[in-house]
Order: structure tokens, then C-alpha cells, then sequence
């Protein structure tokens, strides 16, 4: 029988004893706990400076391990730092959040649009949080907003490391960690403001608290999961309970406790889980209405018709109330295909999915590897953790009808890794075995193969990669079949050259991501090109089955500033345009602007206009505008002596507004500009008691095209832009259009 320290720590002896090996030797040795902590130093050593203990790590580690792991969390931190400043603002929605909440500690609990607490973004506030208080303390900047979500990702990575090396070994940690930071949608997601970064954090904690829990059966780290959870429904609500089925069973049947006690423990967790996430919702529920902002994206003013409507089930089966609309349950919708194959298609496959098919192969190969392992076998129970999490996630993005965007894949990202460094360390070690090296040999030839189909979906890009991906990753198998009749050297060939085609292609787009500044709603990692949305309106890179006769294309900005290419996500024409789709081509003036878009806004509850260059023109449903000099100054003057320096139909539209003035400017509508906040009596008693400067024309869907789930064919925001265009002064900057909300025209 092996030891613990042997097991988790120094591995045993290789089949061939030809090198040290990477993890557990043998499937008696993947039933063993994990190892004791760090062992305390002997009475009268002297203690280690901590700079010695942070280099060296565990005094039974080999001395590359420690550093390794510190060059991983280096390497990446650096990678996701570099050009960072080229996204600007982002997404300006989640950044316009953040400046109010900068400016307001209400609209920071709320998580409010602007500081004087109109309405609030779509989703709880758990990740402006970080952003916000960085902004409080460094000023207004896209490093401000943008760095608290590289940490977040570097975070992760370190997460990831120490869930694998406590029960396989420091090289499961490390291959784990960089598949996860060389993936392009995290690449693209960790340094971007939307909420996906801390989900991915807090999910990848919650496994490895779990994890920990399934080691011993402590009840608190099953109660710290439960914690971890709670603060992931406050980034992004019910897509934090995706993996809670998997994780659950795996606990009630796995832990190495009594059954009573392991429903106990998860009724604790559970309990944990409620505390950590519904002390806000409890307190925005009985938060009396009139004193809060109105919550965004609820047609009723709460956040638990949000939480289980547009946020939860009609993102399921696409019945969401006051959305753009949802998908097709089984084929096609305005958010792309369904289906089981939804995953590796032009759509998603260049985001997330290059390690995929490997993941699938040695999730099984584990599961069979441990097949005969006692209950509580800890390795069995990490592979079904990790790879129920994967499966789980993966399945419901397959199949949900709703509104689905292809970053929403980067909470795949870390449940890959990790079953990537943990199948493919196990296998090593199983080498000597033919059905273990021909399937560790399996998934790298995979992964090449498919790798070459998705670098040929961007033909002109690195158009050389493709093949030798696909023929280093060949040889490299053939050496890992025979790795346990070859030398040292030979071997460990096999596998660096099995692990550089594995990780080339993801990795050039990763490095095509970070290259380039990404704005908007939408976005996509990758060079252009990259994920393809098509349907009924054919290939391209807008809303599938988008609006009718249009074609989608994706399109690039050009950044004036500083000579970037930046990817933008912009609503194209509408109906009665035409022609686009989204992301539609923007050219961006300088390096300091919003994008500029061509695209539509919603003048007065008609016909979409058109923004054109240089002139602070009118936002779009996934876009901002442009906002000129001439313009800022307009909403500047005066404007400490109203609430809101401007009103604009749409958040996307007010945000750019905000952002550019500093000011608050109310989002009418919140982000499509179909939520009833506020209504057009409300609106007019802001106008009577002087609390509003302007109305900027255009933005938001406006006009009822909130789709056939809007409850009302006449949106309210779309009343109140026809009540102003009839009764106030218009005031035209640039191809900017205003309405002087203190110059009636009656």
C-alpha cells in the first residue's frame, strides 16, 4: 500500500522507471487520501523568510514545481494585462454601472445605471462590486474597470492549479491551468466587464471546495461551497446552480461520512448558499420601491420575477418578456442553433471548444480507471466533480432556447482544464498499459484533428498552423503510444510535442484576442472571422434568423487612436434598412471614443437613424454611440442643476453619455428600452420638477420591437419619445439630435 505522501506528492515509480512520474502510479494508489499539510519545521531549525517559502513551496515538492506554478500565474497575468486599455470602456452598460456606483454607495449596493438611481443593469450587482471600488480608488479609466477582471482570471488559474495538485500532482495543476489561460473565450472574458469573469471564479471555487470536502468529509468546506455559490447568483442569478445537480449527487454518494450526515451536510450547505446570496435580494424585496431604483430587465419592478423570468427560465426555453426574443427549441432562433452539436459549431467551437473532444475522451478514460475503486475513491470522485460540472454546463447551453451569446462559454473553460490535466496525468502514469496509452494517444490525435477544422473555418489566418497542428499532433500520439518502451528523452518529447499541437491553435487565437480591443454587447474572441453566426438570414456574424432580409456580417472597428483593430458588436439596420446585421462594421475616431457604430437608434418610436462619423450620433441596442465634443459640452452646462443631465431610450445609449460627461443620464427602458420604468407619467412629473435637462433621440429597441414577448404593443419608452418629439425644443449637435427638456415648443 502507498503512503499519502507518496500518492499525492512524489507520485510512485513510472511503469518504466525511466523518470519521476506525474501523479497517482497505479489504480490501488487512486484510492488514497490526499497528503498531510506542509510538514512544521523540526525544533530548533530555524523558520524560512516567507519570500523563501513562497519560492520553494512544500519542502517535499521537487524544487521546478513552486516556480513553475509562479511563472504560470506570471505568464498569465502578463498575457491578459497586454493592450488592455484597447477595450476602453467595454461593454459601456456594466461600465456605466460602475461609475455611478463610484459616485453613489446606494448605486453601488443596487447596482444602479447612473448615480441618481433611476434603474438598475439586468443582472444582481456582486460583480460591479470590485470594479466599482477600484474606480472609487484610481479614478475613471478602462485599467480601472478592466484589472479587477484580470486578477479575476489569474485567480482562477491559481484555483484550478491547487484543486489538482492537492489530489494528482503539480503537472496535472499546471497542464490544467494553462489549457484554462490559453483559452480564447477566457482570454476574451478576463479582461472584459461583463459578469462572466467572477462566475468562472466563484464556480471554480465552489468545485474546490467541494473537492476538499470530498477528502475528508469536513462539513465546513461543503459550507464554504455553498457560500461560493450564493456569491455567484449575485454575479449572474440562476446560471450559478447550473452545476449544483452533479455536484450534489456526487457528494451524497461519494463523501466518507454516514448517509445521514452527508444530507445534513448539504442541507447546511444549502442553507449557506441561501444566506450568501439572499441577504441582497431580501433586502432590494422589502427595500420599499419608491427609494430604490427600478429593477432592470423585470416588467414588475423585482428582482425575483427578474431572477426566474427574463434571467432564468426564459433563457431556457426562450420566453423572455420584454427581450429581443428568444431561440428555436430545436433548431434555429435568433441566438443560434440548438442542439447537441451547438458546442463545436461555427458559432462556438473557435471559443471553447479546441480541448473539447479530449476532455469528453478522458473524462470516460477516468471513470473507467476507477471503475473498481472503493465509494469514497477520490480520484473517481474529482473526475465525476469536474466532469459532471462540464457536462451539466455544457448540455444546457446546448439546448436553451433564450438569449445565448458565445461568451457565456468561458464557465466551461476551467471544468475542461480540469479534466484535461487530470485525465491526461493519470493515463501517463497508466502508460505501460496498451488501452491506456492508446487513449492517452487518442484524445492528443482528436484534438489535432479538430483543431485542423477549426483553424480552417479562418482559412487566411496563420493558414500554415493548421497543418502542423494537425501533424504535430500526429507524431506526437505515435510517441505516446510506445512513450513506455522509449527512452527518458523520447518520451517526454511525445508529450511536450503531444501538448504544443494541442494548445497551438487555441493559442493563437488567444493571442489574436488579447491583440485586440473588444466594445459592446457581443462579443467574440479570435481573429475576424472567427464565430460565425448564421440561419435564417444565412452565414455571418449577426443575431441568427436576425431581423428579415438581413444579411449578417461581421465586421471589425478600426481604431484611429492608437492603430488597433477592434472587434465591435453593433446592431445593424432594422427592418426597414435592410441590409445589416450585427456586428456590423464601426470605425472608431480616436482612441479615447466609444466606437462609432453604423447603426440605428429610435428616433421618437419609428424608424431606426443612422450615426455618422464624427458627430456624437445615437446608439444602438448592443452598442454605444459616439459622443462628440460639441455634445458633452451641451449636457455639461448647467447640469449640476438637475438630477439627470439627459434621459435616452436604451442603456447602451445613455451609458455612452454618461461615461463621456460624468454625469447621470437616465437609460428610459434599461438596456432594450422595453422595461415600463419609467412610465410616461412618471416622466413627465421629472420634466415638471426640473429634475431632467435633455432628451437624446434614438437608442434601445423603443417602439414595441421588443419582439412578441413584449406585453405591450406601444413600448412606454416609446410613448415618451413621442410625447417629447411633440412637445419640446430640438437641438441638433452634429448628427446628434436632442430635445430641450425646458424649452416647450406649446
Amino acid at each position: 500500500m502507498t503512503t499519502q505522501s507518496d500518492t499525492s506528492h512524489q507520485g510512485g515509480a513510472s511503469p518504466s522507471g525511466a523518470e519521476p512520474s506525474w501523479g497517482p502510479p497505479s489504480s490501488t494508489a487512486l484510492q488514497e487520501p490526499v497528503a498531510p499539510p506542509i510538514a512544521a519545521p523540526r525544533s530548533g531549525e530555524p523558520k524560512q523568510p516567507f519570500f523563501h517559502r513562497v519560492w520553494r513551496g512544500r519542502p517535499e515538492d521537487p524544487r521546478w514545481v513552486r516556480p513553475a506554478f509562479l511563472a504560470l500565474l506570471v505568464a498569465t497575468g502578463l498575457l491578459y494585462l497586454y493592450n488592455l486599455s484597447a477595450s476602453g470602456y467595454a461593454n459601456s452598460f456594466y461600465s456605466a454601472a460602475v461609475q455611478a456606483g463610484s459616485q453613489s454607495w446606494k448605486a453601488l449596493f443596487f447596482g444602479s445605471l447612473d448615480s441618481a438611481n433611476a434603474i438598475t443593469v439586468d443582472k444582481p450587482p456582486a460583480s460591479l462590486w470590485p470594479m466599482a471600488l477600484s474606480v472609487r480608488i484610481f479614478g475613471l479609466n478602462s485599467w480601472a474597470i478592466l484589472v479587477p477582471e484580470v486578477l479575476m482570471g489569474v485567480a482562477t488559474v491559481g484555483v484550478l492549479y491547487g484543486a489538482l495538485r492537492r489530489r494528482f500532482s503539480p503537472a496535472a495543476g499546471l497542464i490544467a491551468g494553462a489549457v484554462l489561460a490559453l483559452t480564447p473565450v477566457a482570454a476574451l472574458m478576463f479582461r472584459f466587464n461583463n459578469p462572466d469573469a467572477m462566475l468562472a471564479l466563484l464556480m471554480t471555487v465552489t468545485i474546490y471546495c467541494v473537492v476538499r470536502a470530498l477528502e475528508d468529509g469536513r462539513t465546513k468546506w461543503l459550507v464554504w461551497a455553498g457560500v461560493a455559490v450564493g456569491f455567484a447568483f449575485l454575479a449572474k442569478t440562476l446560471q450559478a446552480f447550473l452545476i449544483l445537480p452533479p455536484l450534489a449527487v456526487v457528494y451524497a454518494v461519494c463523501a466518507p461520512v454516514q448517509l445521514r450526515k452527508r444530507f445534513a451536510q448539504l442541507g447546511l450547505s444549502a442553507v449557506a448558499m441561501v444566506v450568501a446570496g439572499g441577504w441582497w435580494v431580501a433586502i432590494v424585496e422589502l427595500w420599499p420601491a419608491s427609494s430604490r431604483p427600478y429593477i432592470g430587465g423585470s416588467q414588475n419592478n423585482s428582482f425575483l420575477e427578474l431572477t426566474f423570468g427574463y434571467n432564468g427560465l426564459g433563457r431556457i426555453n426562450g420566453d423572455e418578456t420584454g427581450s429581443v426574443g428568444g431561440g428555436g427549441g430545436g433548431g434555429t432562433g435568433q441566438w443560434g442553433e440548438t442542439g447537441w452539436n451547438r458546442m463545436f459549431n461555427s458559432e462556438i467551437g473557435s471559443q471553447i471548444a479546441w480541448l473539447l473532444p479530449a476532455a469528453l475522451i478522458l473524462f470516460v478514460a477516468g471513470i473507467v480507471l476507477t471503475r473498481k475503486a472503493r465509494r469514497t475513491d477520490l480520484t473517481r470522485s474529482s473526475f465525476l466533480a469536474w466532469g459532471g460540472a462540464l457536462l451539466m454546463t455544457a448540455i444546457i447551453f446546448s439546448y436553451m432556447a433564450g438569449i445565448f451569446h458565445q461568451y457565456y462559454t468561458v464557465a466551461l473553460a476551467p471544468y475542461i482544464a480540469a479534466v484535461v490535466g487530470m485525465g491526461a496525468t493519470v493515463l501517463w502514469e497508466e502508460r505501460s498499459k496498451v488501452w491506456a496509452s492508446l487513449t492517452l494517444a487518442g484524445a492528443v490525435t482528436a484534438t489535432a484533428a479538430w483543431g485542423y477544422v477549426l483553424l480552417n473555418r479562418t482559412p487566411t489566418y496563420l493558414p500554415w498552423l493548421k497543418w502542423l497542428v494537425l501533424i504535430g499532433g500526429l507524431v506526437g500520439a505515435l510517441g505516446l503510444i510506445f512513450a513506455a518502451r522509449l527512452g527518458r528523452q523520447l518520451a517526454l518529447a511525445a508529450v511536450g510535442l503531444s501538448f504544443v499541437a494541442s494548445v497551438a491553435g487555441p493559442t493563437a487565437y488567444t493571442l489574436s484576442t488579447v491583440n485586440t480591443g473588444h466594445t459592446g454587447s457581443i462579443v467574440t474572441a479570435g481573429p475576424a472571422g472567427a464565430s460565425m453566426m448564421g440561419g435564417r438570414g444565412g452565414p455571418g456574424g449577426g443575431m441568427r434568423g436576425g431581423f428579415p432580409g438581413g444579411g449578417n456580417t461581421r465586421g471589425q472597428n478600426q481604431q484611429g487612436g492608437n492603430g488597433t483593430t477592434q472587434q465591435g458588436g453593433g446592431m445593424g439596420r432594422p427592418p426597414t434598412g435592410g441590409t445589416g446585421g450585427f456586428p456590423g462594421q464601426n470605425q472608431q475616431g480616436n482612441g479615447n471614443t466609444q466606437g462609432q457604430n453604423q447603426q440605428g437608434g429610435m428616433p421618437g418610436g419609428g424608424a431606426m437613424g443612422e450615426s455618422g462619423m464624427g458627430g456624437g450620433g445615437v446608439g444602438g441596442l448592443l452598442n454605444g454611440a459616439t459622443v462628440s465634443s460639441a455634445a458633452k459640452k451641451l449636457l455639461e452646462t448647467n447640469a449640476g442643476d438637475y438630477t439627470w443631465a439627459a434621459a435616452a431610450v436604451g442603456s447602451q445609449n445613455s451609458a455612452s453619455y454618461q461615461l463621456a460627461t460624468g454625469k447621470p443620464v437616465m437609460a428610459i427602458g434599461g438596456f432594450n428600452g422595453t422595461d415600463p420604468s419609467p412610465t410616461l407619467a412618471q416622466f413627465e412629473k421629472y420634466v415638471t420638477d426640473g429634475k431632467i435637462h435633455y432628451f437624446i433621440s434614438g437608442g434601445g429597441m423603443g417602439g414595441g420591437m421588443g419582439g412578441g414577448n413584449s406585453s405591450s404593443t406601444t413600448s412606454t419608452s416609446s410613448q415618451i419619445s413621442s410625447w417629447v418629439t411633440a412637445n419640446f425644443k430640438k437641438v441638433t449637435v452634429g448628427s446628434a439630435t436632442f430635445y430641450d427638456l425646458t424649452q416647450p415648443t406649446k
